[in-house]
């Protein structure tokens, strides 16, 4: 069964620098909300979400992209 919602609510992201294939073949999940990411320090986002081929459904309000220098294939095989 596809896993419908991942709570990552509580993940605590304000320190994070990197976050390359954070979700990389999670090909089950159907919705993510990252709305409550710190992404402020984050400078690669590289195949954060590859092979996620079930995801409908993803919130990246309030994503801060400033300082990201690489997002190749953050969404190959969505």
């Amino acid at each position: 069964s596809k896993l419908a919602l991942l709570d990552v609510s509580s993940f605590d992201t304000s320190n994070v620098w990197g976050m390359k294939g954070m979700f990389n073949g999670c090909s089950e999940l159907v919705s993510l909300d990252l709305s409550s990411f710190n992404t402020w320090l984050v400078s690669n986002l590289s195949d954060m979400f590859s092979g996620c081929s079930s995801l409908e459904s993803l919130n990246l309000t309030g994503f801060d992209t400033s300082d990201v220098t690489d997002m190749s294939n953050m969404f190959q095989g969505c």
